[in-house]
């Protein structure tokens, strides 16, 4: 049994990456497993594999005392004087067992608990090597679908996709490799339940982060993200170093770093605004690409009148508001858009309310 055992055990070193002394121990728990089956829990047993040969050695450990009252732990001094030499009352022997005496059931029922023990150590490794991986970006191996979820193996790790959680342009198939962003982890008393995302808002910072040294750095950050998946997204940025620009350094040269990006979000429309404190530059820059001519904002109530030529408008405003909810939610402004000519309108009107009022306040002196 001792080569077959150790055929076993370069066979989980090698496939399972657990190493030799951890291996032999598992089988030594698993092997007395087997024996409780058959001597039962009443019986003291001590097993032992050689590290070298994987020779079983077992034994039955009893007390000498001078009259047996309990079998399954004791031995009489009379009898123990025949086996052993030098063991008086009080004293611990080791009664050899033979493994033959087991059967193949037991043995089975020892491979059984094996691998039980190696899938449980497993779990526990996935786990404490996920557990603090929430908030970061994967790569791996798209490998099935399943009802209203895609697996992919992350190492040696199954992690779960919900389709909910797919671009809209996404057509995954079995082998494809693909990034995901990791937003749960969690253990279970089966198998560890890590889920990943392609439409999370971080998704997007966790592939600049890849991408682009000077975020690594800490040099340039990226102070909010607003996205709608697979559609758009707006980041806004900053540098700690006056001397590097935040927007080139996310573009790349010739736009390689962020179209990096933009193909392993399949497409989506990125545009990358320089973060200003002054609310009236910033709310101006994030309505990108659309040129705005005037800002007018009202602090208290965190709103902003934006004013842009008349064939900017529809740009600015975007595909079914798109562009301007996103601005707003980039900036925490409560943004509305006006043509110049609407712009005039109003001011007009204004103009012709405070002349009747100033006419009014003329007749009444």
């Amino acid at each position: 049994m001792g080569k077959e055992l150790k055929i076993l055990t370069e066979q989980i070193m090698r496939e399972r990456g657990i190493n030799k002394d951890a291996v032999i121990e598992l089988l030594e728990t698993a092997l007395i497993s087997a024996i409780r089956k058959k001597y039962g829990n009443k019986s003291i047993i001590k097993l032992k594999i050689d590290p070298q040969t994987f020779d079983i050695n077992i034994f039955e450990i009893k007390k000498v005392v001078e009259e047996v009252s309990d079998p399954f732990s004791e031995i009489s001094f009379e009898e123990a004087k025949e086996k052993f030499e030098n063991k008086g009352i009080g004293d611990t022997v080791e009664i050899p067992l033979s493994i033959q005496d087991f059967g193949r059931i037991a043995v089975q029922t020892a491979k059984h608990v094996l691998f039980q023990k190696i899938r449980d150590i497993e779990r526990s490794v996935i786990y404490e090597e996920f557990k603090d991986k929430v908030g970061t970006v994967v790569s791996g191996t798209v490998l099935r679908k399943e009802k209203a979820n895609f697996y992919i193996l992350v190492g040696k790790a199954e992690v779960i996709l919900p389709e909910k959680e797919i671009l809209p342009q996404d057509n995954l198939k079995r082998g494809d490799i693909i990034k995901a962003y990791i937003y749960e982890v969690k253990q279970t008393s089966k198998e560890p339940i890590i889920k990943v995302s392609r439409t999370h808002s971080q998704f997007v910072i966790g592939l600049f982060t890849l991408e682009v040294p000077e975020i690594q750095d800490g040099i340039v950050k990226i102070k909010n993200i607003a996205r709608d998946p697979g559609e758009r997204t707006k980041i806004a940025v900053y540098s700690k170093d006056s001397s590097v620009d935040p927007v080139g350094a996310c573009v790349g040269m010739k736009g390689t770093r962020v179209q990096s990006v933009v193909r392993e979000l399949k497409g989506e429309r990125i545009d990358i605004i320089p973060y200003s404190e002054d609310p009236s530059i910033f709310i101006a820059k994030a309505l990108t690409p659309a040129t705005v001519l005037k800002v007018g904002i009202n602090e208290s109530e965190k709103t902003a009148i934006v004013v842009v030529e008349n064939e900017q408008l529809s740009l600015a405003i975007g595909k079914k508001g798109q562009n301007v909810r996103l601005a707003s939610k980039l900036t925490g402004w409560n943004i509305d858009v006006l043509s110049e000519s609407e712009y005039s309108q109003i001011r007009i009107k204004e103009a012709n309310k405070n002349f009747k009022e100033g006419l009014q306040q003329e007749d009444n002196a």
